[in-house]
């Protein structure tokens, strides 16, 4: 299951990193990470426990931030379709859809933050109905494209001959 980025400091931290793979109309970042926890629910954990008048105090929760780092436990997808490209709404939903499904068909996509992000807009003189079957094909052959070559391993330079 792929779960859904919602928290702009997600959005922040990934985006932030080099763009995994690009395609015409679409970017693709990846971080391989944990969504950052909720804060609200962190503080309240803290302060709920350093509260009762019950026992001795508990020792309060490290922050996440200290913890060794390690090995990302799920998956999760962020989608960015900015209204300047796709100023329709019934386009940006859409091509939100194409990349739901798009990651939804791939069960074995790394672990880590996922965003897909539209930079450029499809041509509304190929595509003049917001939610053309011609826009959603091409959408989803483009997207499948750019998942292929996200995936694939990354060529490492070879280590020159020593002379």
């Amino acid at each position: 299951m792929i779960g859904k980025l919602q928290r702009p400091v997600d959005f922040e931290r990934v985006l932030g990193s080099q763009s995994r793979a690009r395609s015409a109309h679409f970017a693709l970042h990846h971080l391989a990470a944990d969504p950052a926890p909720d804060a609200w629910h962190a503080a309240k954990l803290r302060t709920s426990s350093a509260e009762l008048s019950t026992g001795a105090a508990q020792a309060a929760h490290n922050a996440v931030d200290r913890d060794s780092p390690r090995a990302p436990s799920g998956c999760w997808l962020g989608i960015v379709v900015p209204k300047r490209h796709a100023r329709r709404s019934v386009t940006r939903q859409l091509l939100k859809r194409q990349i739901r499904a798009a990651f939804a068909e791939r069960p074995g996509m790394p672990p880590g933050l996922w965003v897909v992000r539209l930079r450029s807009p499809f041509d509304r003189q190929k595509f003049p109905s917001a939610a053309s079957d011609a826009l959603r094909q091409a959408a989803r052959a483009e997207l499948a494209q750019l998942l292929d070559r996200a995936l694939k391993p990354r060529h490492e330079p070879r280590p020159e001959a020593v002379a």
